[in-house]
């Protein structure tokens, strides 16, 4: 019997460029072949594909799973396989299971604590399961990676704290305002970090975006995209007392906003808070803003030292995440070698009890003549001898869990006991 292993082969976003990823990942329409077809190749037992923007992954459980993985990357897509091996990594058997599950956790994230991977590993697991190619093993091995994923979500603050500008932003929108769903954004300049900040409010349930920009037909197109008001440009003065929170991107020769723009503008909001997030560099809002009374200005610099904080603070909570993942590694550790275990313990008996009694049936053929007691006291003395020999070897497979090296144990068995199942293994 060759004993099972579990393979992860992969690169992502530490590995490879982005150019690389590309070439290997597998578009809608082609991850069901593609399971398909992995789990023809020699070896393989069953199989799951884990293909995102940041990583391509391939994990089987079989024998002899060495050679099989890469090989498949590279002819799937077809490629040569020296253009992958420099990108690729692979782990085995406990360290494949750990990565898998970190991965779940959003440790092997860009964003350390992001949750959108969990979400891509149940699609794509489930894809697995419904063509077949997920069995035993991976069914347990993937959705253990959601309970952990879960428990680590529970008992740490992984996902608390914000690390990218859109999510400070919101950080800090939250920390000024007792809610967002009656607020209003004003997106000043059109460009992709301030887009991405005014989409990240939304998602949290800012009620509405005014956009500004220089050219009004990109504010049109701008607010199109976000379901939000364009705004003239020349209106900008006008609109400013309906903004709660203001995103600029835009700056120029001279600050676009003011500190009389922006207390006149608080005159007409009867001294409700302003938030102003200034992304621009270099600045469009004047620094002097900040001292009118209530309202709070931040630079791009402001958010990025809430970025480094929260993302120390990640850190600490991403150590806590390991302890779990490293118990819950070894608990799906016990339950995978034990798979081997019983039909070990099995085989075992049932070769000793074999030639006890052929041994007792040859020494009564050669007895004829003897005392009729015989063959019930060679059976009784012969099943003791048995017994006391096995007792050993069988009590250690059975305690196989509270050991640290449980596969030595089943494979020790079978090659000591000589248990691979080929009739030249058989005694005389």
């Amino acid at each position: 019997m060759e004993q099972r292993t579990i393979v992860l082969v992969g690169l992502n976003h530490r590995t490879a460029p982005v150019e690389v990823r590309e070439r290997v990942a597998f578009a809608n329409g082609r991850l069901e072949p593609a399971l398909r077809g992995l789990v023809t190749f020699p070896g393989v037992l069953e199989a799951a594909i884990v293909s995102t923007c940041n990583r391509v992954e391939v994990i089987a459980c079989g024998a002899d799973l060495g050679a099989a993985l890469p090989s498949f990357l590279a002819r799937e897509h077809g490629l040569d396989e020296p253009a992958l091996t420099g990108h690729l990594y692979t782990h085995a058997d406990r360290e494949a299971v750990r990565h898998l599950f970190r991965v779940a956790a959003s440790l092997d994230s860009m964003v350390v604590g992001e949750p959108q991977i969990l979400g891509q590993l149940k699609e794509q697991y489930a894809l697995a399961a419904s063509v077949g190619a997920a069995g035993r093993v991976l069914h347990r091995c993937f959705h253990k990676s959601f309970s952990v994923a879960k428990r680590v979500r529970a008992e740490t603050g992984i996902a608390e704290k914000a690390v990218s500008v859109g999510s400070a932003a919101v950080e800090l929108a939250r920390g000024i305002f007792d809610r967002l769903e009656d607020k209003t954004a004003m997106l000043i300049g059109a460009g992709a970090m301030g887009e991405l900040t005014a989409r990240q409010l939304l998602a949290q349930g800012v009620g509405s975006v005014l956009v500004v920009n220089r050219t009004y037909e990109r504010a049109m197109d701008v607010a199109r995209e976000l379901g939000g008001m364009p705004v003239p440009f020349e209106r900008l003065a006008r609109y400013l007392p309906l903004a709660d929170l203001v995103i600029g991107t835009a700056s120029s020769d001279e600050f676009l906003l003011t500190p009389a723009l922006v207390d006149e503008a608080m005159r007409e909001r009867r001294r409700r808070p302003m938030l102003f997030v200034d992304l621009a560099v270099p600045r469009g809002f004047d620094p002097g803003v900040n001292a009118i009374d209530d309202v709070y200005l931040f630079d791009i610099d402001d958010l990025e030292g809430v970025i480094a904080d929260n993302k120390g603070a990640r850190a600490r909570e991403a150590v806590k995440a390991e302890t779990i993942i490293d118990a819950e590694v070894d608990a799906f550790w016990r339950w995978f070698t034990s798979l081997d275990v019983v039909p070990t313990i099995l085989a075992l008996r049932d070769k000793v009890e074999g030639i006890r009694r052929r041994e007792v049936a040859r020494g009564l053929a050669a007895c004829a003549d003897a005392d009729p007691r015989l063959p019930e006291v060679l059976e009784r003395v012969t099943s003791a001898i048995v017994n006391k020999i096995l007792h050993g070897p069988l009590t250690a497979l059975r305690r196989h869990e509270a050991q640290a090296g449980e596969a030595f144990f089943v494979d020790a068995a079978r090659r000591l006991f000589r248990l691979g199942g080929d009739p030249g293994d058989e005694e005389e």
